[in-house]
């Protein structure tokens, strides 16, 4: 079984378990698991030497019950059908648990971006957005970047599909004789509205302020809140300590920000390795020398000065099974596993990387007494301010970043409450565990929610 494989498998099973606990029959059961739509392609496309090359894209409609499909498109050699599927799924249940008037989606293609050159990368770019082009839009689905994706990308994939849209225009007006000039003035006047057809777009052409910190301010708003409920047993902000296992754009987010809030981040580490100071990092000294270095492992960073006296290096392994409060697993799938889950010393754990933690370990920790915020919920701030971005593409007229940012705390608050009232429901109810479980809350709330949304359109 293949890594997309389980990914999916492993996401329907917990819908399929907390579908059971509701009590929902097997029709509904499937009509939440089942995508809606698959859309597999293959398409041709010239390289740099002439030579023309074919790759397989996809884009997976999972489920609209409560409004467009949203989600990501991701560029790797490893994309499958079964992993485009199961993130499509997930987004499901994201947007359900963030609140947002969106269903899931997902798209990929097969390749290896590393061995593409800028014009031959932009050159996929656009075929792949002129295949997804006749089943998206701003009230149908709207993508957005993912893996090996961003928002130059996404630029050459909006300029694309404006282009045909405007080509179908033109072919109406050919065809119905239709007033050319009014409807080419009508164009203009929705450009900004079909450019938000696509979200994580660069600011000149619609984007929003405050999305490249969104992911990992989010989650710290989602810690805070969390926090603020456990304030009979667990200390003040000040000084809790924190282990961030990832520094790309989501790890360096959330430990600057956490930072700022006077949590004391005191490891951090990229691929090769961290580096652990026991008095506190600083987050920012620390990432100007991983950009000199390469490598975030060397830099013992406390405040301005990096030197070897403050610190020492670890290893991703052993920044796992540190002691501290607050552990953010925000690299890749499964590092917290059967291997180690026994090894885990943190009180709190923070989903931002997708899936960091099994099925299996996530039953121990739990039973344990740690409590995980699941990734659904802790790193939904990204799709959030995609959110507040559509919106503000939609109407033209665009927000400060103070406000994205008051709009972004608003809406993770309010999606953490029901899930942390129905993890106190389940702990009233249970005669066999008292721990908290925000994992089978959050899922719960969101298939409620998706329940809601297909039974209006019934």
């Amino acid at each position: 079984m293949n890594s997309g494989q389980q990914m999916l498998e492993s996401a329907q099973k917990i819908i399929i378990k907390t579908a059971q606990k509701m009590g929902l029959s097997k029709d509904t059961m499937i009509r939440i698991i089942e995508p809606e739509m698959i859309h597999e392609f293959n398409f041709p496309m010239k390289m740099d030497s002439g030579e023309i090359k074919l790759f397989k894209g996809y884009r997976i409609q999972h489920n609209s019950a409560l409004g467009p499909y949203k989600g990501g498109i991701r560029f790797h050699p490893n994309v499958s059908r079964e992993e485009v599927q199961a993130l499509s799924t997930l987004m499901t249940i994201k947007c359900a648990v963030a609140g947002l008037p969106y269903g899931g989606g997902k798209g990929g293609v097969i390749v290896d971006p590393k061995k593409l050159s800028e014009k031959e990368l932009e050159r996929l770019s656009r075929e792949y957005a002129k295949k997804i082009t006749p089943f998206i839009g701003s009230d149908i689905d709207v993508p957005a970047p993912d893996m090996n994706t961003n928002p130059k990308i996404m630029s050459y994939m909006v300029d694309e599909y404006v282009k045909s849209v405007k080509k179908s225009v033109i072919s109406q007006i050919t065809s119905y004789k239709t007033n050319s000039r009014l409807i080419s003035d009508e164009f203009q006047t929705n450009l900004d509205y079909l450019r938000s057809t696509f979200t994580g777009k660069p600011i000149e052409i619609g984007g929003t302020l405050g999305r490249t910190e969104a992911t990992g301010r989010g989650g710290v708003m989602i810690l805070k809140a969390l926090l603020n409920k456990l304030a009979g047993s667990v200390k003040a902000f000040n000084n809790l300590t924190v282990a961030v296992q990832g520094f790309g754009n989501v790890g360096y987010y959330f430990a600057k920000i956490a930072e700022e809030q006077g949590f004391k981040i005191i490891t951090v580490s990229d691929s090769k390795g961290g580096v652990y100071v026991k008095d506190g990092l600083n987050v920012e000294s620390t990432l100007k020398c991983k950009q000199e270095k390469g490598s975030v492992a060397g830099c013992y960073c406390k405040g301005s000065v990096c030197d070897i006296k403050h610190g020492k290096t670890i290893t991703n392994e052993e920044l796992l099974e540190l002691s501290v409060d607050i552990l953010v697993p925000a690299a890749m799938e499964n590092v917290i596993n059967e291997k180690n889950m026994k090894k885990i010393r943190a009180k709190i754990i923070i989903e931002m990387a997708n899936g960091p933690i099994t099925e299996e370990a996530y039953e121990y920790l739990t039973k344990k007494g740690i409590i995980i915020v699941p990734d659904v919920l802790a790193n939904s701030g990204g799709v959030t301010v995609s959110y507040l971005e559509w919106l503000q593409g939609r109407e033209s007229k665009w927000w400060t970043e103070e406000k994205v940012n008051k709009r972004l705390e608003t809406m993770m608050i309010k999606a953490f409450e029901p899930i942390w009232l129905k993890s106190l429901e389940s702990v009233k109810k249970s005669k066999i565990s008292q721990q908290i479980d925000l994992k089978s809350a959050a899922f719960e709330v969101a298939i409620e929610k998706i329940l809601q949304g297909l039974a209006l359109r019934s």
